[in-house]
């Protein structure tokens, strides 16, 4: 009756609360409308990556969701926290079953005077045969729940293990989109450094010229050696990181490092920025946040072990039993009257258990309250995190339009200044400066835009954007996969399983 009841004793698991965000960035003066190019419109359920509008951005994300052996990991553990799960729900069936088998064969001494005594009477034989075959089952009843308390926790550490394959599937999406940028943007620097380097060649040899017809000085042209050779020792800097860069791409694909310089050496520019960017309110963040998700499972498994220690302190019934058959030999093992068992109820209660038992409750309401802590912790940061992202976002694209007028007045200047040198009406040391201020203006520039798009790829990944690409299904690829099924039978385990509900 008590089972048919659904005794459980410890703390049934409820959703924490969690601190309340109405509307993005009231604390920095930015609101979320047309002004800035934010809209708290939801965002389509599309990955995140395309509104850049690059297909080898595309690419690249695609093949790293089925080859990124860090993501195979994260998806390795969401089958063993099934397996896990499976074990858990195993325990609510008789803990022990086996099936027996046994044949005795037992000769005594004749040189034993007393068995020889008794033989000699037909009270025994020297030689005794038993054959037995049977069933036996040990079954502790869950009476107050300890056993479906820990079912509980398997299935929330199973939801953990999912919403942690996504954390992970967000920050590998967002590395390598963030990375993509880093590559583009050293590829820029590098061609601005040769083309202002052509440039200040170019003045390099104007000026010896003048020198040669008595038009410039020595140090005009020592000016501009220094200037050139200065735009030079700039390139091989930027060289060394962009293959660095590469190697780095080449890692999140989980690739051999050398084929990257070939497939993104295309002079390609930075991936589009959209006009408008749809950053939801706060409480689709909520939703949306793998990592959000982990710490209220993580909560829930944890509350449902307050429930399994709290039924140490109540006695525990078990039900053992056995049924087989019993004979002299094997022609007679299912002959008449060979049936042979038992049944067996009994409970178990450690009472002199000197507050151990107590005290491990207390370990785990402790551990609990903990998991709560961390819990609101992970959603203050998550706000934290989105309004960063949403702030530099913005400031870095203000930057970006001052600089372009910056770098379109440097180019003006170039051209004006070098005419004037020409006429003779202009130092050399102006045009030094000038074009040392477009090499630095151009510079700048591409930092700034390199910044606008690594900001909103962290908007993107603060609001918790896990989308899958259309084109993979499944947690592990196709490989791992029949890599497991070769080496154990999984059965359905090993199947595609549902994904998180809470998942984009």
């Amino acid at each position: 009756m008590l089972i048919l009841s659904g005794c459980m004793v410890g703390p049934d698991f409820e959703r924490p609360e969690a601190p309340v965000l109405d509307s993005w960035s009231k604390g920095a003066n930015l609101p979320v409308d047309h002004r800035t190019g934010f809209t708290s419109r939801s965002a389509v359920s599309v990955p995140w990556w395309h509104v850049f509008k690059d297909e080898t951005l595309n690419g690249l994300i695609s093949e790293a969701y089925q080859q990124n052996v860090e993501l195979q990991a994260a998806g390795v553990r969401v089958y063993q926290a099934r397996a896990q799960l499976g074990i858990a729900r195993g325990e609510l069936f008789p803990q022990v079953q086996e099936i027996k088998g046994n044949s005795e064969n037992i000769r005594f001494s004749t040189r034993d005077p007393f068995i020889r005594d008794l033989e000699r009477v037909g009270l025994v034989d020297s030689h005794i045969s038993r054959v037995s075959v049977g069933f036996d089952a040990v079954w502790e009843i869950d009476v107050w729940g300890k056993i479906r308390r820990d079912v509980q926790s398997a299935n929330a550490n199973l939801g953990a293990n999912l919403a942690s394959y996504d954390d992970a599937l967000v920050t590998l999406t967002g590395d390598i989109a963030a990375t993509y940028v880093t590559i583009r943007e050293l590829q820029q620097l590098i061609g601005s450094s040769r083309k202002n380097a052509a440039l200040q060649k170019k003045s390099l040899n104007l000026t010896r010229l003048r020198l040669e017809n008595g038009a410039a000085t020595k140090l005009d042209v020592d000016e501009a050696t220094v200037l050139y050779n200065n735009t030079l020792a700039a390139i091989p800097g930027y060289e060394a990181e962009l293959a660095q860069a590469f190697n780095a791409m080449s890692v999140l694909l989980s690739e051999a490092p050398g084929k990257m310089k070939t497939r993104l050496s295309n002079k390609s520019g930075f991936p589009r920025v959209p006009a408008e960017v749809a950053v939801g309110v706060p409480a689709d963040m909520l939703r949306r946040r793998p990592d959000i998700r982990q710490a209220e499972y993580i909560a829930a498994a944890q509350s449902a072990q307050i429930g399994v220690a709290k039924a140490d302190l109540f006695p525990a019934f078990t039900i053992a039993g056995a049924i087989g058959v019993r004979a002299d030999d094997f022609s007679n093992l299912f002959s008449g009257g060979s049936t042979t068992g038992f049944i067996n109820p009994g409970f178990s209660w450690n009472f002199l258990n000197y507050g151990r038992i107590k005290n491990n409750v207390r370990v785990q309401d402790a551990k609990f309250q903990e998991a709560l802590l961390n819990y609101e912790n992970t959603v203050l940061s998550a706000y934290a995190e989105v309004e960063n992202a949403l702030i530099a976002f913005l400031r870095s694209k203000q930057q970006a339009v001052y600089l372009r007028r910056s770098l379109r007045a440097a180019r003006s200047s170039v051209g004006e200044v070098e005419a004037q040198y020409e006429d003779g009406t202009a130092s050399y040391n102006r045009v030094v400066d000038a074009q040392k201020n477009l090499l630095v203006a151009e510079e700048r520039l591409i930092a700034a835009e390199a910044n606008v798009l690594t900001n909103l790829i962290a908007v993107y990944k603060g609001l918790g954007g896990g989308w899958v690409p259309e084109n993979v299904d499944g947690l592990i690829s196709d490989k791992t996969r029949q890599q497991m099924a070769d080496r154990t039978r999984w059965g359905q385990l090993l199947d595609k399983p549902v994904e998180d509900k809470g998942k984009s």
